[in-house]
């Protein structure tokens, strides 16, 4: 029998293992797509929902809160159960019930049904949310460089393609109840079929083979699965990271893992950076449009061009964010898109030329393009046997920051012009470039430039 020759195996070993990993980012980015696709399906059809149960223009607004608030609570519920059960289970289910809730919306028939179908919706919504980015978390620590940025790009891109799919089948007169049908069995399709492909559950100790070396070689293979594995297999160079060895037992905790009360704070640090961004991202989502006709006089159609600057430059800014974050950094991608922000808005507030407004809003597309990314990848990296707990913590503050920036928005456009309303997040954000050196890693877990 003849003997293979020296590294042979190692590299089989390590092209096994390129390959899971490539097939787990993949999974991942099927996740946010699909994620994004059936909320811009729920969206696109507000408004003959909207006429079919006879609800108000007032009350819909209270049912879109009712969504918001049951997404925090599936978002602070799933980071547990994703630390105790594994976030792939968890996507599972979170991908499987939105799925099958953004059905609800479609076969509503009154105000009751219609808001049970979005209580449910929302639920699901929030969970995928957390589960999915602590998916992404485990695979972009495994792959040792930035790729979160993607991630989100593809969400954007679900989204994209749902309101596409949307208005197409709404001038060819299909009812929302068979389109929301349609993508709901599309849905739990997609989900089975990237399920199996997830990064598979770990735990925070695991049980070495006999026999197999403690360092050095490339690839390493446990009965049970430990952090940073995928399918059970990890780099040498994550494992060896984590090593404290009792007997035949190994227990993995991060060197740099964090103690509670300086874990608690680093999460509510990045929550709060994070609610200062997403804040941002909401007035930008919601009152450019209205500001550029309002502050400009511009028609509808016109006006409608300030969403799409922004939208647009946020969703290349997506792409291109993990090739700029491997080159300078997270920190300097958080403090110099929220100074690129800032100075968005500042343009937006001076100009009297709608060419100079839209230059405006892309600017604050692409300044906040990458920097909530960075954010879940800190928080998701804090160490210890915690990750999803941590990140469903950021998720939920910074979540309150979509929230709460068009409404603070609103209510301050009854005491001054809107446009000068608009000075709030350029201030805050300014703020969040100042205590950018938040979002630094604890640990080289993942590597960046040294900015």
């Amino acid at each position: 029998m003849s003997k293979c020759p020296p590294g042979t195996v190692a590299a089989v070993s390590s092209a096994a293992v390129d390959r899971r990993l490539r097939s787990a980012r993949g999974a991942v980015f099927g996740a946010f797509t699909l994620n994004g696709f059936l909320l811009a399906m729920w969206v696109v059809h507000i408004p003959a929902i909207t006429d079919r149960t006879g609800v108000s223009a007032s009350l819909l607004g209270m049912f879109v809160l009712l969504l918001a608030g049951t997404a925090i609570v599936g978002m602070r519920l799933a980071g547990p159960a994703a630390d105790r059960i594994g976030s792939r289970t968890l996507v599972a289910v979170a991908a499987a019930a939105i799925s099958v809730t953004v059905l609800g919306p479609g076969l509503a028939t009154g105000p009751v049904s219609l808001a049970v179908a979005l209580a449910c919706f929302g639920f699901g919504n929030g969970a995928l949310d957390v589960s999915m980015n602590t998916q992404a978390v485990q695979v972009e620590r495994a792959y040792g460089r930035p790729i979160m940025s993607a991630f989100h790009a593809m969400f954007s891109g679900g989204g994209f393609a749902g309101s596409l799919v949307g208005a197409a089948t709404q001038r060819a007169g299909l009812s929302p109840q068979v389109t929301l049908t349609c993508a709901g069995v599309a849905g739990l399709v997609v989900t089975a079929v990237l399920v199996p492909h997830l990064v598979a559950h770990r735990r925070p100790g695991a049980v070495a083979e006999p026999g197999r070396p403690e360092t050095g070689s490339h690839v390493e293979r446990y009965e049970g699965e430990t952090e940073g594995s995928v399918e059970g297999v990890v780099t040498g160079e994550t494992a060896g990271a984590v090593r404290q060895r009792s007997g035949s037992r190994e227990v993995t905790n991060h060197p740099s893992a964090l103690m509670k009360p300086d874990r608690t704070r680093k999460v509510l640090s990045l929550g709060v950076i994070a609610f200062v961004l997403l804040l941002a991202e909401g007035v930008a989502g919601d009152w450019s449009a209205l500001q550029a006709r309002e502050h400009l006089g511009v028609a509808d159609g016109a006006a409608a061009l300030a969403f799409g600057a922004f939208s647009a430059t946020m969703t290349l800014g997506r792409f291109l964010a993990d090739r700029v974050s491997a080159a300078i950094g997270p920190v300097a991608i958080v403090r110099y898109g929220s100074l690129l922000c800032a100075a968005g808005f500042a343009v937006v507030i001076a100009s009297p030329w709608l060419p100079l407004t839209l230059i405006g809003w892309a600017l604050c597309g692409l300044g906040l393009a990458g920097g909530v990314p960075q954010i879940f990848t800190t928080a998701g990296n804090l160490g210890g046997s915690t990750a999803a707990t941590d990140m469903s913590r950021v998720f939920t503050i910074g979540y309150l920051g979509l929230l709460a920036g068009p409404a603070l928005i609103g209510w301050l456009t009854a005491l001054i012009p809107l446009t000068a309303a608009l000075t709030i997040p350029l201030v805050l954000t300014l703020a969040c470039a100042c205590a950018a050196s938040i979002v630094a890693p604890p640990h080289p877990a993942v590597r960046h430039g040294d900015g």
